[in-house]
């Protein structure tokens, strides 16, 4: 018993420290004025994107031709199959993106990482 204890808290801990490892996958950018999925109103001038299941409030650090920015969760998605985050207007125009592309990203730890909803 105390060993498959130990086995589950190795799982938890590679799981969690996983979740900040250097990632690549596929960015779109949305440009609406609804309501984000954390009650903000989306704001195409800021430095926001989509993640399905990150909390809100947690930054994810996107290098991109060698352009890199930080974000903010504040939205859910993206909703296509094969997509990692939707970008605002802003961010992909920060990295020089005009449709979809394959960035590099890393979700960032600490305390600037805590969610207020």
């Amino acid at each position: 018993m105390l060993n498959l204890i130990r086995l589950l808290l190795l799982l938890l801990l590679l799981f969690k420290s996983s979740q900040c490892l250097p990632q690549q996958g596929l960015v779109s950018w949305y440009d609406t004025g609804k309501l984000t999925a954390s009650g903000e109103t989306y704001n195409p001038k800021e430095l926001t994107a989509a993640h399905r299941k990150l909390p809100f409030g947690s930054r994810v650090r996107i290098k991109h031709h060698g352009k890199a920015i930080t974000v903010r969760i504040n939205d859910r998605g993206p909703f296509r199959k094969g997509r990692v985050l939707d970008l605002s207007r802003h961010a992909a125009k920060q990295l020089g993106i005009e449709g979809l592309a394959v960035v590099d990203f890393e979700i960032l730890k600490g305390k600037h990482n805590v969610s207020t909803k």
